[in-house]
């Protein structure tokens, strides 16, 4: 092979590892916008239907104040009930650190002001987490026979609430929340973005 041929081999070599490299970035690229756009896509799409019970999923509380977040979940899921789709409510939600109540005892209190009977509420107290929300609620449906169950949550998170019941075996429809708190277009960038990374983490990782 003369001098000149092996210098177009040579050449050609790094051009063919770069265009491998760029066609590796756009299809990552491409997945990436994929996933988004599912949990947009999931978001977006109410499934409320008729059902033994709505679980609503916690978050913030300030002592006896729901977060605005939590607020939007749990106006959500009252009306969800007295639209007559399930006859009872399932409120999650541990303590926070120092808090007196639990986000799910505060959610209770805020139904009961709000018109819900007594008797059409189950809390647990446990959970921190997305998976111990639905983990401990899976345990209080099966304990009072409940099956068929309505998912309240914000709308970007939807995706994974419903992933995550499908690995603990909830029968669960979604019913994203009609507004957000998460307004912002930063705020809802960065909420997109981290239910992308937690869709790719819970591929190789047990949720807890």
């Amino acid at each position: 092979m003369s001098r000149r041929r092996r210098r177009r081999s040579g050449s050609a070599r790094p051009r063919r590892g770069l265009r491998w490299l760029l066609r590796l970035f756009l299809l990552a690229v491409l997945w990436l916008l994929g996933v988004a756009a599912w949990i947009i896509y999931v978001g977006n799409r109410d499934q409320a239907g008729p059902a033994d019970a709505v679980v609503v999923l916690g978050a913030a509380a300030y002592d006896t104040r729901p977060s605005p977040v939590f607020t939007e979940r749990i106006r959500h899921g009252i009306d969800l009930y007295e639209r007559g789709y399930a006859g009872t409510i399932v409120f999650t939600g541990g303590y926070g650190d120092g808090a007196r109540f639990s986000e799910s005892q505060v959610a209770r209190t805020y139904a009961l002001r709000a018109g819900v009977p007594e008797d059409a509420i189950l809390i647990e107290t446990l959970s921190r987490t997305t998976w111990q929300n639905l983990a401990r609620s899976r345990d209080l449906l099966s304990d009072h026979d409940l099956q068929k169950v309505i998912v309240v949550s914000d709308p970007l998170h939807m995706a994974r609430a419903l992933r995550l019941c499908r690995r603990l075996g909830i029968d669960a429809v979604g019913s994203p929340t009609p507004s957000t708190r998460f307004r912002s277009f930063r705020t809802q960038w960065r909420f997109l973005a981290r239910e992308v990374y937690f869709f790719h983490r819970d591929l190789v990782v047990s949720p807890d």
